[in-house]
């Protein structure tokens, strides 16, 4: 037995040293693809924007850009029970797996095992048999495949990249996540201030109905007046059906976001659609591609590619396979470990394609074109975050002045609609004067909603195109 575990610690140190001495890599070098970045981001020459070399946004927590506690409890609970990040956890688990897989096929493969064989018969056959029939043997086996061209090490790289993509796309979820339940939070916001506008709105026009009525039986105004009257009520009380769906609806969507069954979400902070801040640090453009996961996530698709070349070049080298076993045996337990019952061989094979129709050359030819698909897509990655950015700041920058002139359109359609009842209840003007002037402010006001909205969205669009909130 001895003997035997002297043989086994010097082959193992024979086969590492071949390893190290004979090994060698044919696959390509990784260089990260050259990549020119504009000075600044379109956009960011507007006041409300400060493009900082120092800092960005993006760099800070979610819990410090969105910072209502309703919304923060939204956000948290989404993190922690949401099935696309829960998917994307095991996801990364699932390719660290593969790549525990894959890095064992750079190592020997040791197997053992034994065999016992036993009879007892019978006396009255009148066979005297000086001891039972016994057999027994222990044998340990070994087989490597040595990595002389480096086709386990790329597969390995491959499989390591592949990982980290994973985790980058897990990054990427959880940054599309916080940017849904924030824009659906704000969404909810809008519905609610949209049905209390329709609210009042209807309860003015349910008085002046009851002034027209009231006139019209006094015949100071037409049956025409009351009509009029009435299409203006109707038209308020019918958004109030279609509000409430689209609450109920947004906040189901809400709930699944979260990881829980349909139902109601708590949703009354009054600062959501609160003016956008007019500050926010932008960075510079090169600073995106290390920030956005999505751009760290096709990178590292591309590394994978680039290793599938040297998988396949190696392909084209012989393949050399290592096969030893040794064991001991013997026919009674007392010898069954004597070291004169041994057995020893060992078997070594070299394997050199020679002809295969084509197929080695069309699997390197397919990983080269490959790569550069990935890196086309890389570089697509990369403008399409630089224009993501740009889009962000140019609403960001809009939106601000379309609340500011629709404010000003709200201020004005209110003071032409209390002037027109006043003119109406003077007799100085008919009802159409008041049915247009009132529908214009309606629509004025729910159009301000709309815009308030729009601003707050762009700053979670902001942030998100950054690459904020995966940290």
């Amino acid at each position: 037995m001895k003997t035997f575990l002297i043989w086994l610690k010097r082959s193992s140190a024979i086969a590492v040293a071949t390893l190290v001495v004979a090994g060698c890599n044919v696959g390509p070098r990784y260089n990260r693809p050259t990549v020119s970045t504009p000075p600044a981001f379109r956009g960011a020459d507007d006041a409300s924007v400060v493009s900082a070399a120092q800092n960005s946004v993006a760099d800070q927590q979610w819990s410090e850009v969105f910072r209502e506690p309703e919304l923060q409890s939204l956000i948290r609970t989404a993190l922690a029970n949401n099935y696309d990040i829960r998917i994307a956890a095991r996801r990364v688990l699932e390719q660290q797996a593969q790549v525990q897989i894959t890095r064992a096929q750079e190592f020997p493969q040791i197997t053992g095992g034994g065999t016992g064989v036993g009879a007892t018969l019978p006396s009255n056959l009148g066979v005297n048999i000086a001891s039972p029939l016994v057999f027994g043997s222990f044998n340990l086996g070994a087989a490597w495949n040595p990595d002389f061209w480096g086709l386990y090490r790329k597969q390995t790289e491959a499989a390591r990249a592949q990982l980290l993509a994973q985790t980058w796309a897990q990054r990427a979820v959880r940054l599309t996540l916080i940017q849904q339940v924030v824009s659906t939070y704000i969404d909810l916001r809008a519905l609610d201030r949209k049905l209390e506008i329709t609210k009042q709105t209807l309860k003015v026009r349910q008085d002046s109905l009851q002034l027209t009525e009231k006139l019209e039986r006094g015949g100071s105004a037409p049956l025409s007046d009351v009509r009029e009257a009435e299409q203006l009520l109707y038209t308020a009380s019918s958004q109030v059906p279609q509000l409430e769906q689209e609450i109920q609806q947004d906040e189901n969507a809400l709930k699944l976001l979260l990881g829980a069954d349909p139902g109601p979400v708590a949703h009354t902070a009054a600062d959501v659609l609160a003016p956008a801040p007019q500050d926010l640090p932008t960075g510079l453009p090169s600073q995106l591609l290390e920030r956005r996961p999505d751009i760290q996530q096709a990178e590292q698709t591309l590394v994978a590619a680039n290793a599938q070349i040297g998988i396949a070049r190696a392909q084209f080298f012989p393949q050399l396979s290592i096969t030893t076993s040794a064991g001991i045996g013997g026919n009674e337990f007392s010898n069954l470990f004597d070291v004169s019952g041994k057995t020893l061989y060992g078997i070594g094979s070299l394997t050199q394609p020679i002809f295969e129709g084509g197929k080695l050359r069309g699997q390197l030819k397919l990983s080269r074109e490959t790569k550069e698909e990935m890196v086309l897509n890389y570089q697509k990655t990369i403008a399409t975050a630089f224009r993501d950015v740009s889009n962000a700041l140019i609403a960001h920058n809009k939106q601000r002045v379309y609340r500011e002139e629709q404010e000003k359109l709200v201020a004005a359609a209110q003071d032409a609609t209390r002037l027109a009842r006043l003119r109406y209840q003077g007799g100085a003007t008919g009802y159409l004067e008041v049915l247009t002037t009132d529908s214009s402010l309606y629509s004025a006001e729910l159009n301000l909603v709309n815009a308030q909205q729009g601003e707050a969205v762009t700053v979670v669009q902001l942030y998100s195109a950054l690459g904020g909130g995966w940290r």
